[in-house]
């Protein structure tokens, strides 16, 4: 879809590829509403742009009452969104039996069931006025599993399954969708990754195999951007390991194809 003035609403917009993807969609001339917990980054975001077109609206994602009608009030005050983006999302690194209730809540509430409630906000509007797209940013993680970050794990996994069905679901509304699956990326969340000796093991493994190339925020950014313009249903970085999701996703992809039927022209097959 055309993202020229286009209304995209970007979670996790406050650092790493939220905060390239704002710069990236203002380049594109977009209009931006950011939202994330803390908001004097977002203030300070808003104000480092300049621009009109960028606005505030902090949230935290593990609250469900402050999610609750998220969309509603972002509408109100900049009209109807075109793009939701599910950017947000936490880990934590460490043995899973040292992780407190409360620990396991904020990560499953943030990466899966804020994602949930956001597209379940989203989606009535946007088949409504026949058009729109839907990206959920994911994990390898939801491919693979490592030790120290099992649950972060588990959610991506459920992101992914969640979006392979919410495409279903939408086929034929003019709403499309976009699973972006990526690997280690240059942010603080890799920090935290390389701190605990068995999960800093994995990624050892992985780039010595070469098959874990760290990622550039702005890149990711970029590729998500491309991704919505042309419609694609998956976006898979680094390239090395689009198998492993590829692997993962065929029985999904099947069910489909069984459910549903094949339609070879639907846009952004891969």
């Amino acid at each position: 879809m055309e993202l020229r003035d286009a209304h995209v609403v970007v979670t996790g917009a406050s650092r790493g590829i939220g905060r390239a993807l704002v710069d990236v969609l203002l380049a594109r001339d977009a209009r931006v509403s950011l939202v994330a917990r803390d908001a004097s980054a977002l203030d300070a975001i808003v104000d480092t742009v300049g621009d009109e077109r960028a606005a505030a609206f902090p949230c935290d994602l593990a609250d469900a009452d402050g999610v609750d009608g998220l969309l509603t009030r972002i509408e109100a005050l900049r009209g109807p969104i075109d793009v939701l983006v599910n950017n947000a999302g936490v880990d934590h690194t460490g043995p899973f039996g040292a992780m407190t209730a409360a620990e396991v809540a904020t990560v499953v509430h943030v990466n899966l069931l804020a994602t949930i409630e956001l597209c379940r906000q989203a989606t009535p509007r946007l088949i409504a006025r026949g058009g729109g797209h839907i990206v959920n940013v994911s994990s390898i993680g939801g491919s693979m599993q490592s030790a120290g970050v099992i649950v972060y794990c588990a959610t991506k996994a459920g992101v992914n399954q969640f979006t392979a069905g919410l495409r279903a679901e939408l086929r034929g509304s003019g709403v499309g969708t976009t699973l972006v699956e990526i690997g280690p990326t240059a942010t603080q969340m890799m920090d935290g990754l390389r701190e605990y000796a068995p999960t800093a093991a994995s990624v050892r493994r992985l780039e010595r195999a070469r098959l874990a190339p760290e990622l550039d925020p702005r890149t990711v950014a970029e590729a998500t951007a491309r991704a919505i313009g042309s419609g694609r249903r998956h976006l898979r970085l680094p390239r090395r390991q689009a198998p492993v999701s590829m692997i993962a996703e065929a029985p999904r992809r099947l069910s489909e194809w069984l459910t549903l039927g094949l339609d070879p022209s639907a846009p952004g097959a891969t």
